[in-house]
């Protein structure tokens, strides 16, 4: 499945993307797991496997003939899916959101790098655009992006370099689930992908236990500015954020903000504070910010009317933290931040009582 430089490097320019890489990449050689001296070893894709992969996606359908065994990721959250198989990519994106240092990596991210014996990721620098030099110097035999926002014109391209495993239909909404499927499946891991959405599932449930007032409860997701207070930013139900509330917690949407959304495929919708009543029947409003923004939101002469900012049924995430960057979930973010999101979630919903 491997194709040679060259043939890149014309594709490159036949695609007039020169431009891409001109800049350079900073990554490092990536080391083959070594485990942590217990006896198990990294997970490894079924070797029985003989008959071809093929996956469709938005932007037609992948073969593979062969079960890879260089596995790339590009975009958001794509290597922790790899990762929780087992598996270490010949290299993946830098995270850009909720890293707390300069190493691209978020920490549910390098807690399972440590536990495989990864010393040395080796990471693209693809914040301005993807680094297609880098990928191809990785040499995958499968480019994995099934949660991520590839354009037609870039997956042209990385399909110069090896097979792709595009989103589903929609950028940047792909479900955790089928996140996983997809990208098990372009491992050649189908059965380990459905054994590591049972675990999860598991997980989540073990955090809801204690929390069963969750369930039923409406929420809106959204984004509040201090600098501008007559415009919000709403996420619908096709985005992540809110797929994991409803689907996972049992959540609901108010159906005067469903009414509001034109087209369904859209992540999120913006609303004129001036219209903010249709927010009244959200049992609880989740936001990315501080208690500081709280406060401002609920000094404010129209938003502050609104019942759950009067009662404060409001969770703040803590922009660009890990729990901020957990709201797009895999695997390995719910079980890091699961408990915690819970906990938060239930003591908005117990304000309901007050």
């Amino acid at each position: 499945m491997k194709r040679s430089h060259l043939l890149f490097s014309s594709a490159l320019l036949s695609l007039a993307l020169v431009a891409c890489s001109d800049e350079s990449s900073d990554t490092t050689s990536a080391t083959t797991p070594e485990g942590d001296g217990d006896g198990e070893e990294t997970a490894t894709p079924d070797e029985s496997a003989d008959e071809q992969i093929v996956i469709e996606h938005a932007f037609g359908e992948t073969v593979l003939d062969d079960i890879p065994e260089r596995v790339a990721t590009v975009q958001w959250g794509n290597q922790d899916i790899a990762l929780a198989l087992g598996v270490e990519p010949v290299g993946f994106s830098a995270a850009n959101y909720g890293v707390q240092d300069d190493s691209g990596l978020l920490p549910w991210t390098k807690d399972q790098l440590d536990e495989l014996g990864v010393t040395d990721p080796n990471i693209y620098q693809d914040t301005d655009g993807l680094d297609f030099e880098a990928i191809s110097d990785s040499n995958p035999d499968v480019i994995l992006a099934s949660y991520s926002g590839i354009t037609q014109e870039d997956y042209d391209l990385l399909t110069q370099i090896a097979p792709v495993v595009a989103y589903p239909t929609t950028p940047w909404t792909t479900p955790w689930r089928e996140q996983v499927l997809m990208n098990a499946e372009g491992m050649g891991m189908k059965a380990e992908g459905e054994q590591l959405i049972e675990d999860t599932e598991a997980t989540i449930d073990e955090a809801l236990e204690d929390y069963p007032e969750i369930e039923g409860k409406s929420v809106v997701w959204v984004n509040f500015s201090a600098d501008d207070m007559s415009n919000l930013h709403l996420y619908t139900p096709v985005d992540t954020r809110v797929s994991f509330l409803k689907e996972e917690l049992g959540l609901s949407t108010p159906e005067d903000v469903e009414a509001m959304i034109e087209n369904k495929d859209e992540f999120f919708l913006s609303l004129s504070a001036e219209n903010a009543d249709v927010l009244n029947d959200a049992d609880i409003i989740i936001g990315y910010g501080d208690e500081e923004l709280y406060e401002a939101v609920k000094a404010d002469s129209r938003l502050g009317q609104i019942p759950a900012i009067e009662r404060g049924s409001v969770v703040m995430v803590g922009n660009a933290t890990p729990l901020a960057a957990a709201g797009t979930p895999n695997p390995l973010s719910i079980e890091y931040t699961i408990e915690e999101y819970v906990e938060l979630i239930g003591d908005a919903v117990a304000k309901l009582d007050e």
